[in-house]
């Protein structure tokens, strides 16, 4: 094998296929996962278990990108804002912008971390933050692996949520490679209990995701009307949310797996009672549940948030309705680090 690639990311098999094409012993692959995930080196020359000739010929073919973060923020309430620069590894090489933002939520006895997977978003919400850079690349498994392994509360996490900045199942395999390792026993050997993976029905990917994992699920719909929701949202002209709801309709939500839809509320768009009755309609009969967020307001966005008392009325109907809903509480605003408003700006320059 030439060239130099990323070690991390990679799976048992893979690096079973690199030792056997490098000549090296087929236990080797089970010392570098031991080594990589386990007790998270960051460099090839702490393996040292093996030997010099391996660890030099690992070297010339190969790196561990492992990046610190280069700024952070901590809000009043706790969460606290990752800044990673994921520099050439972006797509677009010529874009100025190659900075992801990760945020991390302490709350009782859980702890989330937010992560990114792609440098912008191509899916143009006109909502979103993200959404508005326009799409600068794709992040690989290994730079979502380390906004986790390099932030300083690892240990204490939880949770990983997939609902930081870009779609990830447009970035689909790294976003499975990244899981691949978090749910494997040669890897972190998590539950994918533990994992939630966020998208906008995006309907290339979103068959994959359900067949090859058994990750939660969280599908962003924010309206039932087809039509206003392509007001919003780009991607309703070729995914629609009939299609997207028509596909989760075949898998079973019963048992622990968990399907999730986000419904962000603005004033006089989707807040009224016939929105309500539409998204019971669109929904009725699948196990699920509706969280209601709260929207952000961000310069030269033209939408207003709903106030707490339309949302308290929105989110009794759905529950008297069947529907279980709950008013998801907003964190980490205060450092722009809510629900959309994630920017990627290096705010150091």
């Amino acid at each position: 094998m030439s060239g130099t690639f990323d070690l991390l990311g990679l799976s048992l098999e893979q690096l079973r296929d690199i030792c056997l094409a490098e000549g090296f012993p087929k236990y080797t692959a089970t010392q570098i996962c031991e080594w990589l995930y386990k007790k998270k080196v960051r460099s090839v020359d702490q393996m040292t278990n093996l030997s010099l000739v391996q660890r030099n010929r690992l070297k010339e073919i190969s790196t561990i990108n492992r990046k610190s973060p280069i700024y952070t923020q901590l809000s009043k309430d706790g969460t606290k804002k990752y800044l990673f620069d994921v520099g050439e590894n972006a797509l677009d090489t010529q874009s100025v912008n190659h900075y992801v933002e990760t945020v991390y939520i302490p709350e009782d006895d859980r702890a989330t971390l937010c992560v990114s997977c792609q440098v912008g978003c191509k899916m143009a919400c006109r909502f979103c933050v993200t959404g508005k850079q326009g799409f600068h690349g794709n992040l690989t498994a290994g730079d979502i692996l380390s906004q986790l392994f390099d932030i300083e509360e690892f240990d204490s996490l939880t949770n990983v949520v997939f609902m930081g900045m870009g779609e990830p199942l447009d970035n689909l395999d790294a976003v499975l490679a990244t899981i691949n390792v978090l749910t494997s026993p040669w890897g972190l050997g998590w539950s994918p209990k533990r994992v939630t993976v966020s998208t906008v029905g995006y309907l290339p990917g979103l068959r994959r995701i359900l067949n090859e994992t058994q990750c939660h699920l969280a599908v962003s719909l924010h309206n039932p009307v087809e039509e206003e929701r392509l007001q919003i949202m780009p991607i309703q002209r070729t995914n629609s949310i009939k299609e997207v709801v028509s596909m989760l309709r075949r898998y079973d939500w019963s048992g622990q797996r968990r399907l999730s839809f986000e419904y962000t509320m603005f004033e006089g768009l989707n807040d009224d009672p016939e929105h309500g009755r539409k998204l019971v309609a669109l929904l009725q009969g699948i196990a699920c549940r509706v969280n209601l967020i709260k929207f952000h307001t961000s310069p030269g966005t033209p939408f207003k948030p709903s106030s707490q008392s339309t949302m308290v009325a929105f989110r009794d109907y759905l529950n008297s309705h069947g529907i279980t809903c709950t008013i998801r509480a907003s964190r980490g605003q205060d450092i722009d680090a809510a629900c959309g408003m994630l920017a990627g700006k290096n705010r150091r320059e």
